[in-house]
């Protein structure tokens, strides 16, 4: 006669793993289980395991409630972490993955045995798969996303080192003491049939580093003998301003880009933008503002963009041709229509913001600035999240930048702040004060710091006629800035 095992009196036999008399009992806890995890295998009297997955899955969640982001601006200090992102994506990868596990463990373990009909069990093991891929799909993608954000971050903004960089920073202290961070915005033409890079589209971007308001000046690409700051060694090259023998157009203001790494390579010292070193010198020299950092997109990219983001939407108050040459007398293939909330796609965004037939480089500009704010207006979380993997893609080919990535934490924050506040626009444009051929930089000097002056100073200096604060981007009809 056999012995009952030790510890279990005569008599009495163990309690075996309880199953479900039915597929859709075992489906019942198996839902259960999936919003409680663990409880499907108490359930099935496996005590120490149900109670082990809740603990564990308890854990998590508590962990998850203390380090996932209570705001917008957290979310967007962790969305620009390459690091931290990596880590939440696979974190969140792996809980994935062991919670489908906990989930299809619960109904193997409860579905009766096969004494009801075939068709019950593999309709239960369907709709068990059903309730895994509902959660796993947005998760998933989640995921991807995060991960492609990441490799985005790594791409734009690490090995991106530039002669002029501060390096006086540190994530901790990002401006060093800096009142105003200055970053410049170029919009460079590098098509296949253009020799090397002409940045047609230059705007200074001053930013208070208390408050984020944001004064912009916009620089015509046709400013000549641009001067380089006392102690930049292009100023020695340079002593009377960019400007030398040849060609005019050769020595303009968007030439600088091109021209300098051509015929004065290593300069300024090793940079992975020669060229943007440059570019952000003659900009000092002109403003009297040492410039920061720059972003640079590329027109080459900049319809890959738009379309990554559905288009977007402009006032357009007169027609704006598309393609066309003025000086040589070929008219345009078609026009941008007038209308307001024009819906532009990529391609007619790039001819709104580039356009020349017809129409003079300070139109362009203003334009330039209208299509700034509606790329800003439609990166809205919604169309983010709907269009993100097309937009992260476009994103890595379109913009390269010197801004560090220890530093995007701080350059969030700021922006955040800046869209707090209405930015004030400078454009430097043609008039009887100013004149871009012959340009007097001591007196757009002195409208830059006049326009970097608190609110209540600057009212009481009589309004440059370079200065446009009218707003440019809104409908008038026949109205051309």
């Amino acid at each position: 006669m056999s012995m009952p095992p030790y510890g279990v009196k005569p008599g009495r036999r163990r309690a075996g793993p309880h199953r479900c008399p039915s597929v859709w009992h075992a489906l019942g806890w198996t839902v259960l289980s999936a919003a409680v995890p663990g409880s499907g295998f108490l359930h099935n009297r496996r005590q120490r395991l149900g109670a082990l997955v809740f603990l564990v899955s308890l854990v998590g969640v508590v962990w998850v409630g203390l380090e996932a982001p209570h705001n917008l601006s957290a979310a967007l200090d962790l969305a620009f972490s390459p690091s931290r992102l990596t880590r939440a994506a696979i974190e969140t990868a792996v809980c994935l993955v062991l919670w489908v596990a906990v989930v299809v463990g619960t109904f193997v373990v409860l579905r009766p045995r096969p004494a009801e009909p075939r068709w019950h069990l593999m309709g239960g093991s369907a709709l068990v798969g059903a309730l895994c891929l509902v959660v796993v799909a947005p998760v998933g993608l989640v995921v991807r996303d995060a991960f492609a954000q990441a490799h985005v971050v790594n791409e734009v903004f690490t090995h991106n080192q530039t002669a002029t960089r501060p390096t006086d920073v540190t994530p901790e202290d990002p401006w060093n003491g800096r009142s105003r961070v200055n970053v410049l915005l170029l919009g460079g033409d590098s098509g296949p049939y253009r020799d090397g890079t002409r940045t047609d589209t230059m705007m200074l971007a001053s930013l208070d580093t208390r408050t984020g308001r944001t004064v912009t000046f916009g620089l015509p690409r046709n400013l000549m003998d641009v001067p380089f700051p006392e102690n930049s060694p292009l100023n020695t090259v340079y002593p009377n301003g960019f400007t030398g023998p040849g060609d005019p157009g050769s020595w303009m203001l968007n030439a600088v880009y091109r021209e300098i790494p051509i015929l004065y390579p290593h300069i300024l010292g090793r940079s992975a933008d020669e060229g943007a070193d440059a570019i952000k010198q003659a900009v000092e020299g002109a403003t009297g503002l040492p410039v920061d950092y720059y972003v640079l997109v590329d027109f080459t990219g900049f319809r890959q963009l738009v379309d990554a983001m559905g288009g977007i939407t402009v006032n357009v108050n007169v027609p704006v041709a598309i393609n066309g040459q003025t000086d040589a007398g070929i008219p345009p293939t078609g026009y941008i229509e007038p209308g307001p909330d024009q819906h532009l796609d990529g391609f007619h965004a790039l001819w709104y913001a580039r356009g020349r037939y017809g129409a003079d480089d300070y139109q362009r500009m203003s334009r330039q600035r209208c299509v700034v704010n509606a790329i800003i207006d439609e990166a809205n979380p919604v169309n983010l999240l709907r269009r993100y993997q097309a937009l992260a893609a476009a994103g890595g080919r379109v913009v390269t930048t010197d801004i560090p990535k220890e530093l995007l934490p701080a350059f969030v924050q700021l922006a955040l702040k800046a869209k707090d506040h209405k930015a004030r626009s400078v454009l430097f444009r043609s008039s009887t004060t100013f004149n871009p051929g012959a340009p007097d930089f001591d007196y757009m000097h002195q409208v830059v710091q006049q326009a970097l002056a608190p609110p209540a100073r600057h009212r009481h200096h009589a309004e440059s006629p370079t200065q446009v604060d009218q707003d440019a981007c809104a409908y008038n009809p026949g109205q051309s800035y």
